[in-house]
């Protein structure tokens, strides 16, 4: 099976691998002391290529690019596999009632930091806390589409009495103030060097400044791995960082491959040319070519995580929507029953994933309190045509849906490129059709995602992979040309309900009362259908026995496909 697979794959494999699949030296320039297991660099397949590397880049693009983040930038606080906050660049995370986390009689807050002594950045310059104060100041400068969304929005100040303590003075109670890589899909609020960022920031205008090197080619930050190669279209290199808050990575460098065909990366996988593969390159049946292929003997590991909200966005903007129709929520209603995901979760994930009504994970606790207050949706087409006749629209002699006055409802289902992701959209295309909507299929190419604006403007419907931040959905979110299409409500969903609901969740402050104000959101949302949830979908994380140290994520904020990486090493 691998000679066949690989020889099958081989053309698309050296076009996309280029010189990233080369054997690696070993034994030799590597730090001294060092084994030559350990300087064999290990070679990972990541979806595309990032604009930029930096923890809170000031370019958006797709989070289907950024997971290459994790290897270059290290925070305050990470959340290991089960989503539990842990202390990193700082001592201890704020504790309530202790001088660690403050709440005032007006409802503002404070928390303090104290940050590990001895760190470093990449370039040897010391980490100070005047950095986090800085970072702060051009992160909530509105020109930088970064203010919006939590917790910037919901900081008042940041402040460094001393160089290794860093206050952060909140506007209102905030219930993920302890630890703020919860808040969003990009850290929360990491340190920038201002040794490096201060005098451009105060001489460059805004696409000046974003286009600096710093945040791709000559990224400087505070992670287990340092930029040292940075080959356009292929891949980034990253060097083992001496000075990293966990200590120096063991293994010596890293290779992050820009692999987006899911063949491509498991005949790279089967040749040995690729030691892991990152999310949302690889689907469960290569998952489990890779499992009988290793299962003879012993040979790897293939991890599944139900990590990525499968849901389908509806355009909700007049400007941009292709057909009103999808502006009334009696439609959008009938959609989402008319949508087999059971049978959708069976073909494409073995059964593995999770269906779900929800962006909230089922896992959760307590989530009874969630389920209680929701819609539901089920397929049901007897459901989907009683709406579509009560919002004007009857079945056709063709079968598909029309206004009372003859004239065809059509508009696309949309989903970003690559095997899997254009095989879920064409699983529920199909699916739409036998319900009477007649859709076409269209494809947004990774190129076109560098772009801000692509995933903004999909005119009708958008099968996408992601993450079920509540934030996700606030008016605050929506990409507009005045933030420079910055954030990640793509629909344009503006709900004063949602947002309000949202508020409430995040000023609670206790455990089992946040739970309820989830509830309130979830139920506004299953009410509008802004989204349809479908189900986790797993990502599929493959590794051979060679290599230690990967592990499985139990929820979708779960730690990312690199958590611990510094730890991993070969056997």
């Amino acid at each position: 099976m691998r000679s066949l697979l690989v020889a099958i794959s081989l053309g698309l494999t050296v076009g996309v691998m280029g010189c990233a699949t080369g054997p690696s030296p070993v034994g030799s320039q590597g730090p001294q002391g060092q084994s030559g297991a350990a300087q064999r660099t290990l070679v990972v397949a990541v979806r595309g290529e990032p604009p930029s590397v930096a923890a809170k880049p000031v370019a958006s693009y797709s989070g289907l690019l950024n997971l290459p983040q994790a290897l270059f930038n290290a925070s305050l606080d990470f959340t290991d596999e089960r989503q539990i906050g842990h202390p990193a660049l700082a001592e201890a995370l704020p504790e309530l009632s202790t001088d660690s986390w403050k709440v005032f009689p007006d409802g503002r807050m404070e928390t303090t930091y104290r940050l590990k002594s001895g760190l470093t950045w990449h370039d040897g310059a010391a980490l100070v806390a005047d950095d986090f104060v800085f970072s702060y100041q051009l992160y909530s400068n509105p020109d930088f589409g970064q203010s919006g969304g939590p917790p910037i929005a919901q900081i008042e100040g940041v402040s460094a009495p001393d160089s290794r303590t860093v206050v952060i003075r909140w506007k209102q109670l905030y219930g993920d103030a302890a630890v703020l890589s919860r808040s969003t899909s990009n850290e929360g609020l990491p340190a920038l060097p201002r040794h490096i960022l201060e005098e451009p920031l105060r001489n460059l205008d805004v696409p000046a400044f974003t286009a600096l090197p710093f945040w791709s080619t000559e990224y400087v930050g505070l992670g287990p791995y340092r930029v040292v190669r940075w080959e356009s279209g292929a891949y980034i290199e990253g060097q083992a960082f001496d000075g990293y808050v966990f200590g120096r990575p063991k293994i010596d460098r890293i290779r992050a491959a820009f692999i987006p065909d899911a063949q491509t990366a498991l005949a790279n996988v089967l040749a040995g040319e690729v030691q892991y593969v990152s999310d949302y390159v690889l689907s469960v049946p290569e998952g489990q070519v890779l499992e009988q292929h290793w299962a003879q003997d012993n040979g790897g590991t293939v991890l599944y995580t139900p990590a990525t909200l499968r849901y389908t966005g509806i355009q909700l903007r007049p400007d941009y929507v292709e057909v009103p129709a999808l502006l009334d929520v009696r439609v959008r209603q009938a959609l989402a029953s008319a949508i087999d995901a059971p049978t959708a979760l069976e073909v494409l994930t073995a059964s593995k994933g999770v269906l779900t009504n929800t962006i909230t994970p089922p896992g959760i606790d307590n989530y009874s309190v969630v389920d209680a207050a929701i819609k539901k949706y089920s397929y049901d087409p007897r459901r989907t045509q009683t709406l579509m006749e009560e919002a004007g629209f009857t079945k056709g002699p063709d079968g598909y849906f029309a206004s009372r006055d003859g004239r065809p409802l059509q508009f696309s289902v949309s989903s970003t490129e690559g095997i899997r992701n254009e095989q879920v959209a064409f699983t529920f295309a199909d699916g739409l059709r036998r319900s009477g909507f007649d859709v076409s299929q269209a494809v947004v190419s990774l190129v076109a995602l560098r772009l801000p604006e692509t995933s903004a403007v999909v005119p009708g419907l958008q099968v996408r992979g992601g993450s079920n931040d509540y934030s996700n959905y606030t008016s605050v979110q929506i990409p507009r040309p005045e933030n420079q299409w910055r954030g990640s409500n793509y629909g344009g969903w503006n709900s004063p309900d949602y947002d309000r609901a949202f508020g409430n969740w995040l000023t609670t402050l206790d455990p089992s009362e946040r739970v309820k104000r989830i509830a309130d959101m979830e139920r506004v949302m299953t009410e509008q259908v802004p989204i349809i949830p479908h189900f986790f979908d797993v990502q599929v994380n493959p590794h051979p026995a060679s290599l230690q140290g990967p592990v499985a994520r139990y929820t979708p904020a779960g730690g990312g496909p690199f958590l611990y990486v510094s730890q991993w090493e070969w056997r």
